[in-house]
C-alpha cells in the first residue's frame, strides 16, 4: 500500500494508523495469500463481534424504554451483512480490496467481501487505537440506521403496514384467503393470498397461517409499490409518499414475521 493510497483510505475512515500493517491486513483477501492466517479473516471475526457489541450498546443507550425483544428486532433491521457491504461500498472501500486475479474478472466483487472488509476495518481500528476510534468511525454511520429501524415502527409486521395503507389510502380492509393447505395437523403449511378492494394479490406458502399471511401481505405491498428492491437485493419499505423508511431483511422467517 503506497503512501497516497494509505492517505486516501485513512481519510475515508477518519483515522491515522500507528500500525500500517493493520490497515493493509484489513484489505487482504485470502485469495492473494499462501495462508489464510495472512488474510483479513481473523480480523473479520473480531470486527464482527465488536460491531455487534457496539450496535447493541447504542440501542441500549438510545432507547432506554425498549425491552429485549424490541432491541433484538431493531438490531436485526439496522445492521446485517448487506448493510455492512453497502456501507463499505458507499465509502468506496471495495475498490481497494486486495484479491486474486481470478476474482477481479467479475464486474463487481461479491457483497460478502465488502462486508468482511468493513468488519476487518472495525477490528483494525480497535487494535490500533481502542474502542474510542471504533466509536468515532461507527457512530455517525450506525445511528441513522438504528433511528430508521425504530422510526418505521413496523419491524417486519407487513400485515400492520398493509392494514394501515388499505384503510388510509384505499378505504377498505385486507381479506386473507386460505387457498390451500398441506401436511399433518401438527405441522401444517398454508397457502394464503390477500384480497384488497376485489383484487387478489400473489399467494404464498408458510409454515403457519401467521407466516403465510405476513408473506402474502409483503407480496401485496410489493404490488402496490410500497416495497422497493435495490441492486444489492435489499428490500426497502416506503412511506405513503414514497420516501424510504427502513431496510428490511430479504427472508421472512417465523420470528421475522412478527
Amino acid at each position: 500500500m503506497d503512501t497516497l493510497l494509505r492517505a486516501e483510505i485513512e481519510g475515508i475512515i477518519g483515522h491515522t494508523f500507528r500500525d500500517e500493517g493493520l490497515l493493509r491486513l484489513a484489505f487482504r483477501h485470502a485469495s492473494v495469500t499462501d495462508s489464510r492466517l495472512e488474510s483479513n479473516e481473523r480480523m473479520e471475526f473480531l470486527g464482527d463481534a465488536i460491531l455487534g457489541m457496539f450496535v447493541c450498546e447504542r440501542i441500549y443507550q438510545l432507547y432506554p424504554n425498549s425491552l429485549e425483544g424490541e432491541m433484538t428486532k431493531i438490531k436485526s433491521l439496522a445492521v446485517s451483512r448487506r448493510t455492512c457491504a453497502k456501507m463499505a461500498r458507499d465509502m468506496g472501500l471495495e475498490h481497494h480490496i486486495e484479491v486474486g486475479k481470478g476474482m477481479r474478472t467479475h464486474e463487481r466483487l461479491p457483497a460478502s467481501l465488502s462486508a468482511a472488509v468493513l468488519e476487518a476495518i472495525v477490528a483494525a481500528l480497535y487494535l490500533d487505537a481502542g474502542m474510542e476510534a471504533v466509536r468515532r468511525f461507527l457512530e455517525p454511520r450506525i445511528d441513522p440506521l438504528i433511528e430508521d429501524a425504530v422510526r418505521s415502527g413496523h419491524q417486519h409486521n407487513f400485515k400492520s403496514v398493509l392494514q394501515q395503507h388499505a384503510q388510509q389510502a384505499m378505504g377498505c380492509a385486507p381479506i386473507y384467503r386460505i387457498l390451500d393447505e398441506k401436511g399433518p395437523d401438527h405441522a401444517k403449511a398454508f397457502r394464503i393470498a390477500v384480497e384488497l378492494d376485489g383484487v387478489v394479490h400473489e399467494a404464498s406458502w408458510g409454515q403457519s397461517k401467521k407466516q403465510a399471511e405476513q408473506q402474502a401481505a409483503f407480496n401485496a405491498l410489493c404490488a402496490l409499490g410500497l416495497i422497493e428492491h435495490d441492486e444489492d437485493g435489499e428490500s426497502r419499505l416506503t412511506n405513503m409518499d414514497g420516501s424510504p423508511v427502513v431496510v428490511l431483511e430479504g427472508d421472512l422467517d417465523e420470528e421475522g414475521a412478527g
